[in-house]
This record gives C-alpha cells, sequence and structure tokens, in this order.
C-alpha cells in the first residue's frame, strides 16, 4: 500500500470502520473514497456497481455489516441474513470487476460451531452446527469468507478474510435491544448509578466467557494484515484470553462507580459457553495487541459519557 492509494472503507462512521479510518489517518494514507448509508445502499448492486465504475478505488475494507447482539440476531433473523448477504456480495463482486488490487472481508467468531474445541482455530469453519441464535448472521459471514476463497481461486483476486473477536470501543452501540454485551453493561451499569437503582440485571447465568479487543487493536491488526497477509481461508484477530460474564460486570461496575448488586435473568438465554479464538497464526506474523481489557473499557466508558453530552 503506497499512500498516494485510494482506499475505500465500507462502513467508515460504525465502530470497526472508523477505527480502520482513523487507523489509516495516523498512518499517513489521505486518499479516502467515503459513502454514508443514505449516499450509498450496499444493498442495492446497481448503486454498488456505478460507485466502483465511477471511484475505482485500490484497497477496500469491507467493514459495513447489519450487526447487533443475541436478541437482535435472533429477532432480526431473515434481515440480518438478506442484508449482509447482498452487502458482501455487491461489494466482492464489484471489487472484482473493477480490479481492486486487494480487499479485505471482515467477519465474525460467531462463524464457529458453536460446541467447537476451545481455543477457535481457523480450520474449525463448518465442523459443526452453529449457535441457533446468530445462525443467520454466521451464515452470511461464511459465505462471505467463501465468496473471497472462490473469486481468489477463480479470477486470481486477492481477497483476505479476517475474523475478529467480540469488539468494543469509541463509537460503539448502547441500545439496550440490540447491543453487544460489553456495550449494554456499559449503559446498565451507569444508568443505574444515575438513577440510583439497587440492582443491575444481567442476562443468563454470567458463566459464559468471552473475549474482547479494542476496537484500536483491531484497526491496527486490519491494517498491518492489509499489507503484510495475502492468503486464501481467514485468518483470526483475537485479545488471545477470555473472561467470564460475571468477571466482566464486575470489572465494569467497578469503572463505573456503582455500588448495588448485581442479579441474574435466567429466562434469557447464554448463548456459546465459550468463545476464544487461537491467535498464534497471526502472532506468528508479528502482530499482538496493545490495549489490556481494564484501560479499554475506562476508554470507551468515557467516550459512552461523551456521546451523552
Amino acid at each position: 500500500m503506497n499512500k498516494t492509494d485510494k482506499i475505500y472503507v465500507a462502513g467508515h462512521r460504525g465502530m470497526v470502520g472508523s477505527a480502520i479510518l482513523k487507523r489509516l489517518q495516523a498512518d499517513g494514507f489521505h486518499n479516502f473514497v467515503l459513502r454514508t448509508s443514505t449516499e450509498l445502499d450496499l444493498r442495492n448492486q446497481a448503486e454498488v456497481n456505478n460507485f466502483f465504475e465511477s471511484e475505482k478505488p485500490d484497497y477496500v475494507f469491507l467493514a459495513a455489516a447489519k450487526v447487533g447482539g443475541i436478541l437482535a440476531n435472533d429477532t432480526y433473523r431473515a434481515e440480518f441474513l438478506y442484508d449482509n448477504l447482498m452487502i458482501q456480495g455487491n461489494v466482492i463482486h464489484a471489487a472484482y470487476l473493477n480490479k481492486v488490487e486487494k480487499l479485505m472481508f471482515l467477519g465474525s467468531s460467531c462463524i464457529y460451531p458453536k460446541l467447537a474445541p476451545q481455543p477457535l482455530r481457523e480450520e474449525y469453519l463448518l465442523s459443526g452446527k452453529l449457535e441457533p441464535t446468530n445462525e443467520p448472521y454466521a451464515i452470511a459471514k461464511i459465505a462471505g469468507i467463501k465468496m473471497c476463497d472462490a473469486y481468489r481461486s477463480q479470477y486470481g483476486c486477492r481477497f483476505v478474510s479476517v475474523m475478529p473477536t467480540n469488539l468494543y470501543g469509541n463509537n460503539d452501540n448502547y441500545d439496550l435491544h440490540d447491543s453487544h454485551v460489553l456495550a449494554a453493561l456499559i449503559r446498565k451499569f451507569h444508568e443505574a448509578k444515575i438513577f440510583k437503582r439497587h440492582e443491575v440485571v444481567v442476562w443468563g447465568t454470567g458463566n459464559p466467557r468471552r473475549e474482547f479487543l479494542h476496537a484500536d487493536d483491531l484497526a491496527e491488526a486490519c491494517c498491518f494484515l492489509m499489507k503484510f497477509y495475502d492468503e486464501p481461508g481467514m485468518i483470526n484477530i483475537g485479545a488471545g484470553e477470555d473472561v467470564g460474564i460475571n468477571e466482566l460486570a464486575m470489572l465494569i461496575q467497578d469503572i463505573v462507580g456503582y455500588e448495588g448488586k448485581i442479579t441474574h435473568d435466567l429466562s434469557k438465554p447464554d448463548g456459546t459457553p465459550r468463545k476464544l479464538l487461537d491467535v498464534s497464526k497471526l502472532r506468528n506474523l508479528g502482530w499482538s495487541p496493545k490495549i489490556p481489557l481494564a484501560e479499554g473499557i475506562r476508554r470507551t466508558y468515557s467516550d459512552y459519557i461523551t456521546s451523552l453530552s
């Protein structure tokens, strides 16, 4: 990648896309082509084709997607499947037609089987049944990986796929109906503190274990891999360690400064019992994360407070 290359970051206003854009700018890149979802509907093939034909980007980071937590995934199953299939299908095909130098497709760790061995290695893909609550989203992301591989195989396209673990950071979604667990807990504990509530309710048992990576670390990894990684299949991006949901809740409680109690709503699903990525492939290339979980949550809570003002 040269500093003058034209770069398209799809989804540049979301948590992941904005972090990638910020990282690229910090590295001295300046020739960006950006569109909001109102300016360019990535589900519309004609619009996407016209955009690529007119702009001719050299590099594409495909971070645009319909995303959400357990509730949103399980409720809007058709939308999660349709929207994501259309977004990635249109962008990947247009990148091929317009001879994009390299494209990076961002997937999700939910692509792995629910009961796959831990930590999750890249070769475990399609080795078992998926977690039912987010199966449509996972199937769409698996299709994106396979599409990148197919275009690489048939047309020689330099399309790569990266699989991030659970993410958090600036510009996260804090809506309690469709946010991910860490952002939801930040909002719950903050509001409980402000409104002097006696308890914060955590979904499920709190026993599942999850891995969390700050979006700024993900962005650095994506830029690193765009420069140095060019293989079929996919590569995991994670922190290499996980934490129990109960431990996470207590950590956020401490950072927010909430003094009430934590209770559990056992009518809500736990989801996958454990989800920890094997990141040895990425570590062997020479990259590892820099932001510890507690520090990352403090940054994110500060961003959340700022977003309220």
